[in-house]
């Protein structure tokens, strides 16, 4: 009985205050936040409460055993005020802790209710693979299948990303508390910006189907939250966190850097391609990748609004997906004050110096390296290439030209020969010596006596390598400095040698660019086969890179071609694309 009275009573060490407990009073408050983030981590707190802002600076250093009864709502009751004489000084601190972490529970549930309409917009995502072979590029891989995420968008379609549905054969769609998957087709895939728009043709899959609304570009410090189908289960997945940095990011799949929100919710396999709401339910951008290192924790990153409606209204605009246009260019930093001296620039002068120019792209008809380029539609531009951005912050330059659309025209301002220039210059996509990617086109090929051509590009050299830059330092170095001298260029190679009594003493030859035929440069590879088809030489000859050189007699060559091809099975000496 006497334990039971103490249960109902106020406690002991708490109705009369000792000396030594009013001294330690005062440290109670300086402990809130530590109190009161003990059990919040979970929770979905909107960025504009100040006890939102205290959950996310910091991480709980408490054991889950230590976690005190003020994190949880459900017991708030039991911590009131105890019986007798009055509230003393030092439970104040247990009383705030109370009343905010009520106040915290239901601001997360308001949030919870705002997002959860738009959650019904959440699609999962289902796709089956083919990928090419590279490395024997007359097949095809064995295919694998992937789930990921989706969401509605107003048009009836479905945006998810690039990478859930690259190489796809098929692709269904499954609503949220269906047991049905429908057949989608895929609209367009924007590869740079790792996003793609699919439809269903099935009506029945539209009834009852809520398209997201798209908010504006959130703050630093904003809440967020991820609705997705990761790993783990069917049911959809809810994570919360902060935007917690807004900058120029490096895009996986795209191989490129375009605006970027990095986040503190967790991103897992599968959330690919499912949306994050901010706190009033609306679509401020598409989870896409996560960094996975051993010394950081919950560091996702989300496709920010701004490049999302630029990929849809391109897509309406053009009837298809063009991609982000580049500037030609390469560019120096103008950071250093000599430089700058020596380059003619004034004091109050900002801006970058061009190192090279594409000489295929629009901008080497009106730029000239070692141009100075002061401003891009009338931004200047900081001698490290940022520009302004919001609340103070600063952005590449780059940002800019990713806010134009291919064909659009802009204004630069340059510096030449200490006297300023106003150029127009048509905004385009630029091809590469080395491609990033493949479009979801199949590799080309030609074979010759057992030699298999094809050409150089980042998903070959993955092929190959398993990673671009274990690649031979060759290659490695066409890949990030060659810059094409023609529209039409490509970087030839003899991938193999398939072993023929035709060919010995040429197997060791892997992988080794072509410079010439019979003494005419290699442009790219429909060039060669077209002059190897058509030789009426009586030898064939190659030059290779570091001297190298194979001749091969024509007619025995071309009649050593055919028991090659049905030796090892291939269907035919070369790829469709090099037969129109």
């Amino acid at each position: 009985m006497g334990e039971t009275k103490r249960k109902r009573g106020p406690n002991p060490k708490s109705a009369s205050k000792t000396a030594a407990a009013a001294a330690a009073a005062t440290t109670a408050e300086a402990a809130e936040d530590e109190k009161f983030s003990a059990g919040s981590a979970e929770m979905i707190e909107p960025a504009s409460s100040p006890a939102g802002r205290r959950l996310r600076r910091g991480r709980n250093r408490r054991k889950a055993s230590e976690k005190p009864e003020a994190s949880s709502p459900a017991v708030v009751p039991a911590r009131s005020v105890p019986r007798g004489g009055g509230v003393e000084s030092g439970d104040f601190g247990v009383i705030s802790d109370l009343l905010r972490g009520a106040v915290a529970a239901e601001m997360a549930e308001g949030v919870v209710a705002r997002v959860a309409p738009a959650m019904e917009a959440v699609v999962k995502v289902f796709c089956v693979h083919t990928e090419p072979n590279f490395s024997l590029p007359w097949q095809m891989k064995r295919q694998y299948s992937s789930n990921s995420s989706g969401f509605v968008i107003e048009g009836r379609r479905v945006l998810t990303n690039a990478h859930s549905v690259e190489h796809y054969t098929q692709v269904k769609v499954k609503k949220r508390g269906s047991d049905t998957k429908y057949v989608a087709k895929v609209l367009a895939i924007g590869t740079e910006c790792d996003i793609a728009m699919l439809t269903v043709d099935d009506d029945e899959f539209w009834e009852g189907v809520s398209s997201v609304e798209f908010g504006n570009l959130p703050a630093l410090q904003d809440a967020v939250t991820v609705v997705g189908y990761p790993i783990g289960g069917d049911t959809v997945s809810v994570t919360s966190g902060v935007v917690s940095r807004i900058e120029i990011l490096s895009y996986v799949h795209g191989s490129t850097e375009l605006l970027g929100l990095q986040i503190d919710a967790a991103i897992n396999a599968g959330n690919s391609g499912g949306p994050a709401f901010n706190n009033k339910g609306k679509c401020v951008g598409i989870a896409f990748q996560s960094l996975k290192q051993e010394d950081v924790e919950n560091i996702g990153y989300v496709i920010p609004t701004p490049v999302i409606m630029h990929f849809i209204q391109d897509y309406e605009k053009n009837g298809g997906y063009m991609g982000f246009p580049l500037l030609g260019i390469e560019w120096q930093k103008m950071e250093n004050p000599d430089l700058r001296m020596a380059m003619g620039m004034n004091a109050d002068q900002k801006g970058v110096r061009i190192r090279r120019i594409d000489p295929t792209s629009p901008e080497s008809a009106v730029l000239k390296p070692s141009d100075i380029i002061l401003s891009f539609d009338g931004v200047d531009i900081a001698n490290d290439g940022t520009v302004p951005s919001r609340h103070g912050e600063r952005i590449g330059f780059s940002y800019l030209v990713s806010q134009k659309y291919t064909g659009d025209t802009s204004v630069i301002k340059v510096l030449r020969d200490s006297k300023i220039f106003i150029c127009d210059v048509k905004l385009g996509m630029h091809k590469r010596v080395i491609p990033l990617h493949s479009e979801g086109r199949p590799p080309s090929y030609y074979i010759i006596a057992g030699f298999v051509f094809s050409t150089i590009s980042v998903p070959y050299l993955r092929s190959e390598y398993k990673d671009e830059s274990e690649a031979p330092v060759k290659l490695l170095d066409k890949l990030l400095h060659s810059l094409p001298q023609s529209p039409d260029e490509q970087l030839v190679v003899v991938s193999q040698v398939l072993a023929g009594d035709i060919n010995v003493g040429y197997e060791d030859i892997v992988n080794t660019p072509v410079l010439a035929f019979n003494g005419k440069p290699v442009e790219n590879l429909k060039s060669l086969a077209s002059m190897v088809e058509s030789c009426e030489e009586e030898f064939l000859k190659f030059d290779l890179e570091y001297q190298q050189i194979v001749v091969l007699r024509t007619e025995t060559a071309r009649a050593a071609t055919l028991d090659i091809l049905k030796t090892h099975c291939i269907p035919s000496a070369m790829s469709d694309d090099l037969k129109s």
